[in-house]
């Protein structure tokens, strides 16, 4: 189920665990940049680096294209629906329903990332009826490999996956969580 033919939906607000996450307006340009541009999110993440109002223009215009084509949905974090506090993700790929996320560094250490992430994970089994979710991590971001843990997730006993972003190396390591209705037969490390 959630082929990556089929589309979302054209709004999505998703309210739990004291957050909601709500589509990226036009009204949150301003605030991306403080969110985004910082050396953690441009060495960590594929997010473009620096990080500005153009680059937060081309990031909302990319994200409704994304979705649109039924790939991507990015959805802003949010304590009550208002201010952003940061970025979840998921997306559909071939390896499998992928969750990201960003927290703006004056928003960290509040949990809102592990948060985000089940927020996002209970969507994915409850309303596109996926079986299992994962999150692709380098081994080295510890504070990424904490969120994944707090989430519920499992680190999986599966080839690393190697590549380059930015100029830099990386080697990511498969996290996963399975829906309730699907945790028997289910390995992982």
């Amino acid at each position: 189920m959630g082929s990556t033919t089929s589309s979302f939906p054209e709004r999505i607000e998703l309210a739990g665990e004291g957050l909601v996450l709500r589509d990226w307006t036009e009204a949150d340009l301003a605030a991306m940049p403080d969110l985004f541009d910082h050396p953690d999110i441009a060495h960590w993440t594929p997010i473009v680096s620096p990080f500005d109002a153009a680059a937060a223009r081309a990031r909302l215009d990319r994200g409704r294209k994304m979705r649109a084509e039924g790939s991507t949905v990015l959805l802003a974090i949010t304590a009550d629906g208002g201010e952003p506090l940061g970025e979840v993700m998921l997306r559909r790929a071939p390896e499998g329903t992928e969750i990201g996320y960003v927290i703006g560094p004056a928003h960290r250490g509040q949990g809102l990332a592990a948060r985000a992430v089940r927020v996002m994970a209970a969507y994915a089994f409850g309303q596109l009826g996926v079986e299992h979710v994962i999150l692709e991590l380098e081994a080295e971001n510890a504070a990424s490999a904490a969120v994944a843990a707090k989430a519920g997730f499992r680190l999986l006993d599966v080839p690393l996956i190697a590549g380059e972003e930015k100029g830099r190396p990386y080697v990511l390591q498969t996290w996963g969580l399975w829906s309730d209705r699907s945790r028997s037969g289910v390995s992982g490390r």
